[in-house]
């Protein structure tokens, strides 16, 4: 009886622990996956001069033509959506929005730039950019 109290602790203090190790690293996977969507929409720019018409059907938000729509990006169970959620002709916003096992993520959505600048929108207290892209 006293092997199991001590298995059942064990367990209630590791589950967690396990889970959230499991978010951060789909986190990171995802972190990868945005650098790579900015580099197909650099490639983009490269061809047509211009960030406008990177997403689905020629649009300039929503999902990307240019690249993979979620993470991971070998396939699996979708963790993140990706998204373009602003374009112009020089500029750009991208989006991963945690979806299914990774939607409770403390993070929340995390967003890049075309210059490089890393966010997090809708995270937990205590949860900041540094924190998230880690």
């Amino acid at each position: 009886m006293i092997v199991v109290s001590i298995i059942a602790i064990i367990a209630a203090v590791g589950y967690p622990n396990y889970i959230e190790s499991v978010r951060k690293t789909r986190r990171a996977d995802c972190a990868g996956a945005l650098a790579l969507l900015a580099n197909a929409m650099e490639r983009h720019y490269s061809i047509t001069g211009s960030y406008l018409g990177a997403a689905d059907g020629g649009g300039n938000t929503g999902a990307p033509a240019v690249f993979n729509t979620a993470c991971p990006i070998d396939g699996g169970n979708a963790t993140y959506n990706l998204t373009i959620s602003a374009a112009t002709a020089t500029t750009y916003s991208l989006q991963a929005a945690p979806t299914g096992g990774q939607a409770n993520d403390k993070c929340g959505t995390m967003t890049l730039t075309n210059t490089g600048v890393k966010g997090v929108a809708d995270a937990s207290s205590g949860y900041d950019w540094q924190k998230c892209w880690r």
